[in-house]
């Protein structure tokens, strides 16, 4: 890699990149980008992730976590109900890895931001002494009065999460399990995951929600506040309700959980409601709707309601299946949690 030094590299890594949107005026190559959104706001959203500490490179393919740390990225300007419109990439990259190993990386971000109509319009490289850095910034624009926060839930709102829960956790159970088994071994044994591909391109190569935001806007739905489920349906509920200083009950058996996660829960004597509350990484919409907005909410697909906002004294709590209150409690994923 050393002879490419680093502009060589980053000219190498993006010189067949070509611009999509409109307001990307200038992408890589100057010392800034320049962009044009005109009337529109600009959302701005950044992920930083680190090997070891997000991922692990022992069974995620880096053309799959190229895509992932593009698309985590997207969601975030999804749930502010906006467009992805443009990214940088910045790495912070060791010796062991080879120019071969970058460009698959960089093939996933790209097939991304192809998928998701997203331009790549700068970046930077640097080495770095303890593996592999992805930090991704994303831009966006959404419509100035369409712009959705955490803060405008109301009291009896409806409770609406897009897709499955849980899956992304036990598909990365699963995976952590396949690598301290086959860990050590000698021979060249392949673990078997027939059976289980879903929950693992759950982990592997999410998702983000385009198709729901497209759909709102199309049904003329706007709502009252929205988030991307990234570290646990019960964090990202807690974050709502304090913003909106509300409370809220949800219903365990309205939860959306794909049959293989509750397989794949069974088989390694876990509880999956508390994987869909507390897994993280689903990449899948928690949004909130008037009451009235039922009827319109209840065709669409992949969309399910879960729940409604309630007075903030009456706290958060989960509604199990023979009619028992828990509380909800914020167990997702910390990445400054010291605990492994």
């Amino acid at each position: 890699m050393s002879e490419y030094g680093e502009f060589g590299l980053i000219k190498h890594l993006t010189e067949k990149i070509e611009l999509k949107n409109s307001s990307s005026q200038k992408g890589v190559g100057d010392d800034s980008a320049v962009l044009d959104y005109k009337d529109k706001k600009v959302l701005v959203t950044t992920d930083l992730l680190l090997e070891g500490v997000h991922f692990d490179l022992t069974y995620v393919p880096l053309k799959h976590l190229g895509y992932k740390s593009a698309i985590v990225n997207f969601s975030d300007i999804y749930a502010m109900n906006g467009q992805p419109k443009q990214i940088t990439v910045s790495l912070g990259i060791s010796k062991r890895f080879s120019v071969e190993m970058l460009e698959e990386l960089y093939s996933g971000i790209e097939l991304a931001c192809q998928i998701y109509g997203v331009d790549i319009v700068g970046g930077d490289t640097t080495s770095s002494l303890t593996g592999l850095t992805i930090s991704i910034t994303c831009l966006g624009e959404g419509e100035k009065d369409k712009i959705v926060f955490r803060n405008g839930a109301k009291e009896n709102d409806l409770i609406c999460v897009t897709g499955d829960l849980g899956s992304a956790y036990m598909g990365l159970q699963l995976l952590e399990r396949e690598k301290s088994v086959f860990q050590g071994q000698q021979e060249n044994i392949q673990p078997d995951f027939t059976g289980k591909e879903y929950i693992l391109q759950r982990q592997l190569k999410p998702e983000a929600q385009k198709n729901l935001i497209e759909t709102l806007k199309e049904k003329n739905i706007l709502p009252t506040a929205m988030m991307d489920i990234s570290d646990g349906l019960s964090s990202e509920l807690m974050h709502i309700c304090t913003q909106s200083n509300v409370g809220c009950r949800i219903y365990e058996d309205k939860i959306p959980i794909n049959l293989q996660a509750v397989e794949m829960a069974e088989e390694l004597s876990m509880n999956i409601v508390t994987s869909a509350l507390n897994g993280g990484e689903d990449y899948e919409l928690l949004f909130t709707v008037p009451m009235d907005k039922y009827e319109q909410i209840i065709p669409l697909e992949n969309v399910a309601i879960i729940g409604h906002i309630t007075k903030p004294e009456l706290g958060l709590n989960l509604v199990g299946r023979q009619g028992e209150e828990i509380s909800l409690k914020a167990q997702g994923w910390n990445s400054l949690n010291e605990e492994k």
